[in-house]
């Protein structure tokens, strides 16, 4: 660090290149790997992290590895509590979805959506004398700003937005020549939204997972039968009432909660867009990454992207107030778009990261259909509206997800400058597949959370199928123009489309085990679906039949699935819904409803952090190539001072 420096140092720029020019070019004999060349890089490029520690951890954990193999790496080190459990708290977006204006990032105010300036960090590299001195000169066309340091130390400044500056060193080191090198330093601040559907928020996988007791929480079922009660684990911390006899308040439950990046949504660090933005942030280091997530769990196009929507749940809070709807995806992108516009004009929307349209075709109540196995239960989510058939999906697919969708290019055709390809839509991957495809068996293992719960083998192949054969393959026509999809303009309305990670799901699914599963899950989480004690007596203080407290299970361990099952959204997130309608609402915390939404609410049948990162390895190099950003810079050039600079010796 050099204070001195940076206090009177200011420069500039943006754009992406590593564009080194020179003196008297040198002949091509010096253009070897050794000779010397200046190398620059944006600090904390990611620009959502406040701290660079963070930043650097991934960076560090991506080394020569997929996203997949540094998430894998990354559990591994956090013994499966998850890498963004900390980090969820030093954000510039807060728990409620706020930007902060301005955000502190490493102890400076910077403008979140317009940067004035970026950290970057210079370097002299190649065959750099021992010993030798740097003269160096940082020129944003407001005169140059000069100083002199060991050639062995990093010079640390902020580059002016907007502005190209050259970055001169001299090189002096005895007798020798003194050498100069330059370059143009221009940062390429790159502006990423998020929007979307549960798949697109990172749903499962909340940034500080839950922590469970080992004893047991009572909960009721709608049977009106001696066996109207069950335990599973309660919350670690709840010393309120825990027999289905002894309510408490919601707000004293709600302490205990898992945490999310944001609850009314379930935005997760986790989730595939979150990775693929911070992919490009730790991949290209002369760029910066400016991420606004907006994807909501439960949105449609049409409630949720294009209108509001109910929210998921309602984070802790002094007031009190639970505010249930979350504003339309578009109208928030569009608000900030414009307000960032109006402090910068050149500022624009680079790329938009895209999942949506399985709850347009109530994808949901296809999952409901499934795994509801009880008269009773099943009787009353088809007369709210819960379940749906193979044949209600069909028909929406048919009837209306096609209309949808050239209402949401309309909408977005403005913010991106007329041009879809700017938009990825990343699509889904089936859930019930394991064994190279083979969809799974169905039955009660990982989904014995609830006594209700039985995937049934003939729905689920039924679903299974029309997903693969029907859902997938449309949602591919409507997103690219193909397949009789209503585009006005082909080439403009095509979207750039990902599925390449459909093929890696296929080993993954829900039902997929491995030798090498997290040991708890494989003692505990029984295959044939009896993991819980039904003793209402004993289950009170010991409700795994393994013998085992709940406490040790831990969600973000590599795991052979990459979709969380029933019994994972409990563990990792058992979410009190609050964003129901007013008949659906749990009338208390040990309410059948929230029994049964406990158990499905915080994720099941969605992608796990790997899932999302298998995601994210997909999406990445088509986000890089509607970006450019491998485009080969050109090529170096250097060159040899007639003789030594006074400023040099200073």
């Amino acid at each position: 660090m050099i204070p001195l420096f940076l206090r009177t140092l200011t420069a500039g720029a943006l754009l992406l290149a590593g564009i080194l020019t020179a003196m008297p070019p040198e002949s091509a004999s010096a253009q070897d790997a050794g000779a010397l060349q200046i190398n620059w890089e944006v600090r904390n490029r990611f620009r959502l992290f406040r701290e660079e520690r963070d930043f650097l951890l991934h960076v560090e954990n991506a080394r020569n590895r997929s996203i997949l193999a540094a998430e894998q790496s990354l559990e591994l080190q956090s013994e499966g509590r998850g890498w963004a459990r900390n980090m969820v708290n030093r954000l510039c977006i807060d728990l409620q979805g706020r930007v902060n204006q301005p955000c502190t990032r490493d102890n400076t105010k910077e403008n979140y959506l317009t940067p004035i300036d970026h950290p970057v960090t210079v370097r002299l590299v190649g065959a750099v004398p021992v010993g030798a001195t740097c003269a160096w000169s940082f020129d944003d066309g407001d005169g140059p700003q000069q100083s002199t340091f060991d050639c062995a130390e990093p010079i640390n400044l902020r580059v002016r937005y907007g502005k190209q500056t050259v970055a001169t060193v001299d090189v002096s080191s005895g007798s020798d020549p003194t050498q100069r090198v330059q370059t143009e330093i221009q940062v390429r601040d790159i502006f990423v939204a998020g929007l979307g559907d549960s798949i697109a928020s990172g749903e499962g996988n909340p940034d500080r997972p839950l922590a469970l007791s080992d004893e047991g929480f009572c909960f009721r079922s709608y049977l009106g039968t001696a066996g109207a009660q069950y335990y599973r684990p309660s919350r670690h911390g709840f010393k309120g009432g825990r027999a289905c006899e002894a309510p408490d308040t919601l707000a004293n439950w709600q302490r205990y909660s898992a945490l999310w990046f944001n609850s009314p949504c379930h935005r997760s660090l986790y989730s595939y867009q979150t990775r693929t933005a911070l992919a490009l942030a730790v991949r290209y280091t002369h760029i910066a990454v400016t991420y606004l997530p907006l994807a909501c769990t439960g949105a449609s196009i049409g409630d949720g992207l294009l209108g509001s929507q109910r929210a998921r749940e309602c984070p802790p809070g002094k007031t009190g107030v639970c505010n249930t709807s979350v504003n339309a995806q578009v109208a928030e992108l569009r608000e900030a778009l414009t307000a960032a516009k109006k402090r910068q004009p050149d500022r624009t929307l680079d790329l938009v990261l895209l999942s949506v349209g399985a709850n347009d075709v109530y994808f949901s109540g296809l999952v409901a259909d499934v795994i509801v196995e009880t008269a009773t239960e099943r009787a009353l989510f088809r007369r709210s509206g819960v379940m749906a058939s193979v044949d209600d999906s069909r028909d929406a697919l048919a009837r209306e997800l096609p209309q949808n969708f050239v209402k949401l290019r309309e909408a977005l055709k403005p913010l991106v400058g007329g041009d879809l390809s700017h938009v990825v839509y990343v699509s889904y991957a089936n859930p019930a597949l394991a064994d190279g495809g083979v969809p799974c068996r169905g039955g009660r293992a990982g989904f014995d959370i609830h006594p209700a719960f039985n995937a049934d083998p003939q729905r689920l192949a039924r679903v299974s199928t029309f997903v693969d054969t029907e859902f997938l393959p449309q949602l591919k026509g409507l997103a690219t123009c193909t397949r009789g999809a209503l585009c006005r303009d082909p080439e403009a309305d095509r979207m750039t489309f990902v599925d390449a990670h459909q093929a890696a799901f296929a080993d993954h699914g829900f039902c997929a085990h491995s030798g090498n599963d997290p040991e708890f899950d494989r003692s505990c989480f029984a295959e044939n679906g009896q993991s819980f004690n039904a003793d209402i007596v004993s289950a009170a203080s010991q409700p795994m039949l393994c013998g085992r407290g709940a406490s040790e299970y831990r969600a973000y361990l590599p795991r052979a699935r990459w979709i969380r099952d029933a019994n994972d959204s409990y563990f990792a997130a058992m979410t009190y819904p609050q964003g129901l309608p007013a008949a659906s609402q749990p009338t208390d915390i040990h309410d059948a409803t929230w029994g049964v939404l406990s158990a499905v609410y915080g994720g099941a049948v969605h992608p796990s952090a790997e899932g999302h990162a298998a995601m994210a390895d997909a999406a990445l190099p088509a986000a890089s190539a509607v970006l450019g950003l491998d485009a080969v810079p050109p090529g170096v050039t250097r060159g040899f001072l007639p003789q030594l600079l006074p400023s040099a010796k200073q």
